[in-house]
């Protein structure tokens, strides 16, 4: 998996990345949770996650926010690093411009800045949002979610409330032209505390079943 550093807004950004032997291939890009709580992109986590998506022949990119590792910049509260989330797909679709297609991993704070992010690029086709925190972030800007994804939380996370998640699920599961698949895990917490591995294998199950064509609606083409 080489290291790579690539431009971004504010400096120099360092990512880990693993093209696909498929010149089309989509591309995954996986977002860490919050800088100030110990998020990394080397988070288990996201480290897991980034090979889920290159087992399954996706070109894949994960990397650190500004001002975290070799990233250079400080933080911006969200908006930078939703500037650098942008960077970062767009350093990759420069290397493989056939590739039309793009899926974003998000735990936590990175969950908040890929569905910012899925906003903003017709390209994104699905999105797995990990312990999103409606409780503190606002999501309103989901009006409507254009795509198709998975929301996946732990029933005893006392960071992201489970009511609070169920909220924004029932918002967005109440919009016409996608399809939200949620998924409450029993007994886990924020952290997924050694319960990661059950993550993981629910988040490769939705990911298997919306390539072979399932949970998501047909969706006519976004003009970028």
């Amino acid at each position: 998996m080489p290291e790579v550093i690539f431009a971004g807004p504010a400096g120099r950004l360092e990512g880990r990345y693993q093209p696909s032997k498929e010149k089309n291939a989509p591309i995954a890009l996986i977002l860490h949770p919050h800088p100030h709580f110990g998020g990394t992109m080397n988070n288990k986590i996201v480290y897991d996650l980034f090979y889920m998506f290159q087992s399954r022949g996706f070109t894949t990119l994960r990397f650190n926010f500004r001002g975290i590792g070799r990233s250079q910049g400080a933080f911006d509260h969200g908006t930078g690093e939703l500037s650098d989330a942008a960077a970062a797909l767009d350093w990759v679709q420069s290397l493989h411009p056939d590739s039309k297609n793009c899926w974003i991993a998000g735990y936590s704070f990175g969950a908040w800045i890929g569905m910012q992010l899925l906003m903003r690029r017709p390209e994104i086709e699905g999105f797995m949002s990990i312990s999103p925190q409606p409780n503190l972030y606002d999501f309103s800007f989901l009006a409507p979610c254009p795509s198709s994804g998975l929301i996946i939380h732990g029933d005893a996370d006392k960071v992201a409330p489970p009511a609070d998640v169920q909220g924004l699920v029932d918002k967005l599961q109440s919009q016409k032209g996608i399809t939200i698949t949620q998924k409450t895990m029993p007994g886990v917490n924020h952290f997924y505390s050694d319960h990661v591995d059950e993550l993981i294998g629910e988040c490769s199950d939705y990911l298997d079943r919306r390539l072979r064509g399932e949970l998501s609606e047909p969706r006519p083409k976004r003009l970028k």
